[in-house]
């Protein structure tokens, strides 16, 4: 295509995308389906990657940032970010309307919006262009979250401005939130990591907007309401209603939820009456903010050091109930982690009702004395996750019973550890029910077997099919077994049972991994690999062997040797071996190593290879991977779209290097063989 009608064509396609964003992710109103809308997307980033010189910062490809950030640029406000007072009662606001009539007289008009549970923020348009996202911060100084921003699609790259209204700088406020879905969702996620929940929305979706990768902030669903205006050059306002307004002109989502009133006993009932429907809402509320409507007014009433005087948030009280623990049971998690949840006389707490609520770990239940048959205060963290708050322990009656982690797993029988520094308990069987399905996609991931065809989907129909029941009945499978299920035909059957007999080959290291033994990942795994040559010479391993190696640790240790003693390994082993699945590893050629010494930094989309087997290959040579570039490193290996890690090689001078020169370094190495 000519370059002036790729270049028409590019705006035709950008001002379609945005139209259809707008319409999805600001009216949740969509006028095309998600194929239609990915076609448009392909269509625009094939033309970008053909004319590079037309790429621009507010091009819908551009949402989601490049390499990592290595930190948060300081950003100062124009106008501080102040935080609200707060109101607990109705006292409270009709004290807070006192003191606005005493200043500006009888005649006011309020603003009451909902205040949602998120993350505040500060956009900086300049000549319609989003040049800057801030957090809050401190009110003063915030952190520069731009690139994270850009990925969230309610949020516009480039605004619309209506005829009378072209603001040359504006700083649009309002709150980056996470519905309770995607809450609901990424907490569970977060479990199947064994990593910390998230207590409420506002810390999901600040750990979400903090992230140093955009593309782990992109991963999320995040979504925006605009509700307050920083500074402004350019236009002029009368109202706070009208800023509103304004924002809905541009683009921007703002809450539908909002009301003037000029009576504020009408303010009193609207708080009231949101304090039921809050749980009708599919976002987090914790309040309602009221504020004066007229800016004159606003300005009039000014600030106190720490909050405007012509705004108030009313907080709703955190809703408490009293129910009886009727026992404490043991789930076991996809990861093996055992977690104690207390079932409940069910009780009704924040519009659903309530029968089991997480103890976490042995921990929690010791430090709140919690026995089977208490009564208790139990409330929803965030209103989403139901706790136990506390113990009423004056209404014990001497037949409560004290609870026990059991130190077998409660799924297969395997022992439950606990190890040195670790709050959880963990099952160490390999073939547990309650983890096979991720034990399974595991062992076949592409850093382990990489066993290509074998993703989630065919693993829960294989699962589902009764075809296999752990990770050494894969190698069982026939023609026969896959080719009438669903997905499956005679070239995807025959492409999965090769990428399968392949798998027996792989190195020792990929196997080790595969195992699935807690806290050994893939650099662990190849450092047992070298330093034991098979894996019947480290289940035989004794604790002194193991730390006597440098990089491994008294937890990984211990971690190692629990792991081989259950019967369930050794099982699992045996049948892999009498598969065909190489349990030693390859007898190393002595000689020079080219690469010893020398540190490689590896930074944009390879062609021939992932990261990893690139890593891979330097490692085997003796070379290092760093992640960051610093004037130690000998070579950036950059592919296509390198980011900043680019941009500092060339500061400091380091050599970098694309794929085929890499690949060239490799076959002279081969040559010297």
């Amino acid at each position: 295509m000519e370059r002036e009608k790729a270049e028409s064509r590019i705006k035709e396609l950008r001002e379609k995308i945005n139209y259809h964003n707008r319409q999805y992710y600001v009216y949740d109103s969509p006028v095309i389906s998600d194929a239609e809308y990915d076609k448009l997307m392909r269509e625009l980033e094939n033309l970008e990657r053909e004319f590079p010189e037309l790429v621009t910062p507010d091009s819908p490809t551009q949402r989601v940032g490049g390499e990592p950030l290595a930190s948060f640029r300081q950003v100062t406000h124009r106008v501080p970010m102040m935080s609200l007072s707060d109101a607990f009662d109705e006292g409270d606001l009709k004290d807070f309307h006192r003191r606005v009539t005493e200043t500006v007289g009888d005649k006011v008009e309020y603003v009451a919006e909902l205040k949602i549970d998120g993350l505040a923020v500060s956009l900086t348009y300049e000549n319609g262009l989003l040049t800057t996202a801030a957090t809050r911060g401190d009110g003063t100084v915030g952190e520069d979250v731009t690139q994270n921003i850009k990925t969230i699609k309610s949020v516009p790259l480039r605004l619309d401005f209506p005829d009378d209204k072209k603001p040359s700088i504006i700083e649009v406020r309002g709150e980056v939130y996470l519905p309770k879905d995607g809450f609901k969702k990424l907490n569970e996620e977060r479990e199947d990591m064994e990593l910390p929940l998230f207590a409420n929305p506002r810390n999901a979706a600040a750990g979400s907007l903090r992230q140093l990768d955009p593309k782990v902030t992109a991963s999320r669903p995040l979504s925006t309401f605009m509700y307050a205006l920083g500074y402004v050059e350019g236009v002029e306002f009368s109202t706070h209603y009208e800023v509103l307004e304004f924002y809905k002109a541009c683009g921007f989502r703002v809450n539908p939820n909002i009301v003037v009133f000029d009576n504020f006993s009408e303010v009193i009932e609207y708080c009231m009456s949101w304090r039921e429907k809050r749980d009708t809402l599919p976002y987090e509320i914790d309040g309602i903010v009221i504020k004066v409507n007229s800016l004159e007014q606003q300005r009039t009433l000014g600030f106190t050091s720490k909050s405007p005087r012509w705004a108030i948030a009313y907080k709703f009280p955190a809703e408490q109930k009293t129910t009886v623990i009727k026992d404490i049971i043991v789930r076991v998690g996809r990861t093996g982690v055992l977690t104690p949840t207390a079932e409940l006389e069910p009780v009704r707490i924040a519009g659903s009702t309530v029968s089991r609520a997480t103890l976490h770990n042995e921990d929690y239940i010791k430090e709140k004395d919690i026995r089977i048959g208490d009564t208790v205060v139990v409330q929803k963290a965030g209103d989403i996750i139901p706790e136990v708050v506390e113990v009423i322990k004056e209404k014990r009656t001497g037949k409560e019973q004290v609870f026990k982690m059991p130190h077998r797993c409660p799924e297969c029988g395997a022992e439950a550890i606990r190890l040195p520094g670790e709050a959880a308990y963990r099952c160490t069987g390999v073939s547990c029910p309650a983890q096979i399905r991720r034990s399974i996609i595991h062992f076949a991931s592409r850093d382990a077997m990489d066993i290509r065809g074998l993703g989630p989907a065919i693993v829960s129909l294989l699962l589902s099919e009764r075809l296999i029941k752990d990770a050494a009945d894969i190698y069982k499978l026939t023609r026969e077994d896959l080719v009438p299920l669903e997905r499956m035909g005679e070239k995807s059957a025959a492409n999965l049972l090769a990428a399968i007999e392949n798998s027996k080959n792989q190195p020792l290291n990929r196997l080790i991994y595969a195992l699935g033994i807690p806290f050994i990942g893939t650099k662990a795994a190849s450092i047992l690999a070298d330093a034991f040559g098979s894996i019947e010479n480290l289940e035989k391993a004794s604790y002194e062997q193991l730390v006597e190696i440098p990089e491994i640790g008294d937890k990984m240790a211990e971690s190692i040797i629990t792991f081989f003693k259950q019967d369930q390994t050794k099982n699992l082993l045996s049948r892999l071996k009498a598969a065909g699945v190489s349990m030693k590893g390859e007898n190393k050629k002595q000689g020079p190593t080219p690469l010893a010494g020398l540190t490689f930094v590896l930074t944009g989309t390879l062609e021939h290879y992932t990261r990893s087997q690139a890593t891979e290959i330097i490692e085997n040579l003796g070379g290092r991977v760093a992640g960051s570039v610093s004037k130690n490193t000998d070579y950036v290996l950059a592919g296509k779209e390198p980011g900043s890690k680019y941009d500092k090689a060339v500061k400091l001078g380091v050599k970098i290097i694309d794929e085929q020169q890499f690949m060239e370094m490799i076959i002279q190495h081969e040559q010297n063989l």
